[in-house]
């Protein structure tokens, strides 16, 4: 039997760079849930009785919103729905199974990175057929629906049984519970070279892995213990919880201590990584070395081939506008195309569709390629010991290395958290009314308000963060984020280019110190936000 329950609007349903993500205590009010999967079903056309994939990273509240939406998914007409067993996918997971089963698309239940518990934070955001996020168009078209939605359509019946991989019905529709590993580890072993990873291993290189109580810990066992031999223990804070154990599940240097004080030192393991709450980015570090996700993807666009999945070569490389240009010199170097484009990986997805790029990165922590249409912190920690099993060298020789040959892009990233949005909007307004005063003053030879024009869908996207060049090549940038759940997080991005050996091993901070200070005057920080220092540095 199909219900048409009677409903209201609720204000302010509006997604984000990544879905919804509200309080937990948000998403709890009755009918807040059904009423934005009932908004993403509205505005959806052509699904009847095609395949939905549907999952989520275990947060608090996963359990009951993913039967709610099992339960929607039938009464508004899917044929099949495939849900991970437990109710539990990893992002680029529930990315591969939407593309390997040539699904509709999928509802993929997480707040990414945030914290979660009872006080903690929940998400909803819909992937489209090609695996990846809805475009802004479709997203748009969902909070255009939520001011208007006055019921929805669900079925009345039990609960599904997700502890148990297998088939059953729920009137016309059949729901397929499955491994929730297996696919993606088969993929990832399709694009390394497992072989030389096990011979790594064999000679007692060390490594461990963070998974911070979150999704990835049972894909991490499963590949990096059990088909490549590291010792039981590699993985740590391995099992899924739905407060992720009290942790932030946020790999970077404040949030992954543990981890850090672990691989940092020179007896630790010889190689360390991380992956947050839905399993899409990730932390590498190495003895005495932390890899900036910048340097990352650079590192990986130079050393890509020697992956068997990326042997051939690259199409090409994207960035996020406030990633640094590492990645640039080397795209240069192979002679491949290098795009730049706004924060969020939907942006990714057109050129990627489009074949032209192979791999793509930003600087919060997030690295894929064209295996799925998700960032992959999984896949990125896999490339990075592809590149060591290959190399045999550690990860302080490689980056070194890398800086021999590119130059060092020396980066930053400083965050304002949770200052009040008013505080904020002003701030940005105010650096708006300088841009077109600001070249000429300290170097500077570009501001702007950076606007993207897609090169395959012709859509333009303005007002994407504010950017400061210098004759340098120099830049600082001004961004408003947009994954929180409470106020509004100023990032402050700062970049500075050194091509001389003999100075690069000098401390971030200070190598930034005067843009740093420069950075902080120009926006006025202090005085609009009552802040005298980041929250966060990373």
């Amino acid at each position: 039997m199909i219900l048409t329950i009677a409903t209201t609007p609720f204000p302010g349903q509006k997604p984000g760079t990544s879905g919804l993500r509200k309080k937990v205590a948000v998403f709890r009010q009755p009918h807040y849930a059904g009423n934005f999967i009932q908004s993403i079903f509205d505005v959806l056309e052509g699904y009847a009785g095609q395949t939905l994939v549907i999952g989520g990273d275990g947060r608090f509240y996963n359990d009951q919103v993913i039967q709610t939406a099992i339960r929607m998914a039938a009464a508004n007409g899917f044929g099949r729905v495939l849900v991970g067993r437990d109710g539990l996918l990893s992002t680029p997971a529930a990315s591969h199974l939407i593309r390997k089963h040539r699904a509709f698309g999928g509802l993929i239940l997480s707040a990414s990175h945030n914290p979660g518990g009872p006080d903690g934070d929940f998400g909803i955001k819909f992937n489209a057929a090609n695996g990846g996020p809805a475009p802004e168009k479709l997203t748009d078209a969902i909070f255009a629906r939520t001011g208007a939605v006055s019921s929805y359509r669900i079925t009345d019946t039990p609960p599904v049984d997700l502890g148990r991989i297998g088939e059953s019905k729920l009137g016309s529709t059949t729901v397929a519970v499955v491994d929730p590993v297996a696919d993606y580890a088969a993929l990832m072993q399709s694009l390394f070279d497992f072989d030389a990873m096990r011979d790594l291993v064999r000679t007692g290189f060390a490594m461990r892995f963070d998974a911070m109580s979150a999704i990835t810990g049972p894909y991490a066992k499963a590949i990096l213990e059990d088909m490549l031999g590291f010792p039981s223990g590699t993985v740590i804070n391995g099992t899924p919880l739905p407060d992720f154990g009290g942790h932030h599940p946020d790999p970077n240097l404040v949030h992954a201590k543990e981890l850090v004080d672990s691989v940092m030192p020179p007896d630790g393991p010889l190689f360390g990584a991380a992956s947050d709450g839905d399993g899409d980015r990730n932390l590498i570090i190495g003895q005495g070395i932390y890899v900036t996700p910048s340097d990352s993807l650079a590192i990986i666009a130079a050393n890509a081939t020697l992956a068997p999945g990326y042997a051939k070569g690259l199409a090409g490389v994207a960035r996020s506008m406030p990633t640094s240009a590492a990645v640039d010199r080397v795209a240069r170097k192979l002679g491949i195309g290098c795009y730049e484009t706004p924060t969020g990986w939907k942006f990714f997805g057109n050129l990627l569709d489009a074949g032209l790029i192979t791999l793509c990165g930003e600087e919060s922590f997030g690295t894929g390629s064209s295996h799925v249409r998700e960032k992959d912190g999984l896949w990125a920690v896999l490339m990075w010991l592809n590149i060591l099993a290959r190399r045999r060298e550690s990860v302080a020789a490689i980056v070194t290395a890398h800086w021999r040959e590119f130059g060092r892009n020396y980066y930053t990233r400083h965050d304002y958290e949770t200052i009040a949005s008013d505080a904020a909007d002003r701030l940005m307004k105010a650096l708006r009314a300088k841009l077109v005063a600001l070249p000429g003053q300290h170097g500077i030879t570009l501001a702007d308000d950076f606007a993207y024009d897609d090169l395959v869908d012709g859509s333009r996207s303005a007002g994407q963060g504010i950017r400061l060049i210098f004759e340098d090549g120099s830049r600082i940038v001004y961004r408003l984020s947009g994954t929180g759940t409470e106020g509004a997080t100023l990032r402050v991005y700062l970049e500075r280019y050194e091509p001389d050996a003999s100075r690069h091993g000098l401390e971030t901070q200070q190598a930034l110190s005067s843009l740093i200070k420069l950075s902080r005057g120009i926006a006025d920080i202090e005085r609009l936000t009552g802040r005298t220092s980041p929250d966060l540095i990373t």
